[in-house]
């Protein structure tokens, strides 16, 4: 339709929120403490996150904001199987390794990404994003859903 005023407006208190990412360890994390709603570390180690959370921290503190007013998130690839054929099968589908994706990724069994994400919550992730890269196996979404989740 032309001419439309699409009404009602969205409502976003303060303005809209700014999702600032990546590995960056000077003006990222200034960046982040100044303007972010959420800072986010892609794809890195638990460890990488802690120490770029960490960072994020240091730069609100001396930009005088409150620290605990910025979301810390993380995003990894999700790789999730019952046993390790299926870990392999979805791997093989996505055409990773399972190895690498055990390294940089949450992948496994049900347990071992209960694991891995509390790995990242223990370095700060307050949120995490789960890259599903096959999006056609709506298997592996409901045994995340079902095994998964509810032990988060």
């Amino acid at each position: 339709m032309s001419g439309s005023p699409a009404l009602p407006k969205p409502v976003q208190d303060g303005g809209i929120p700014i999702l600032v990412g990546g590995g960056g360890k000077k003006r990222t994390p200034r960046l982040a403490a100044r303007y972010a709603a959420e800072f986010n570390v892609p794809f890195m180690s638990a460890e990488d996150n802690a120490r770029l959370f960490g960072g994020v921290r240091e730069a609100c503190d001396e930009a005088g904001r409150d620290p605990s007013s910025l979301v810390c998130s993380s995003a990894l690839v999700l790789c999730v199987g019952k046993d390790e054929a299926e870990i392999a099968r979805r791997a093989a589908a996505i055409g990773r390794e399972v190895d690498e994706l055990r390294a940089h990724g949450v992948a496994g069994t049900p347990a071992e990404a209960v694991d891995v994400l509390g790995r990242y919550a223990e370095a700060g992730a307050q949120r995490v994003y789960l890259q599903v890269l096959d999006l056609a196996d709506l298997d592996h979404l409901d045994l995340v859903a079902s095994e998964v989740a509810p032990q988060l």
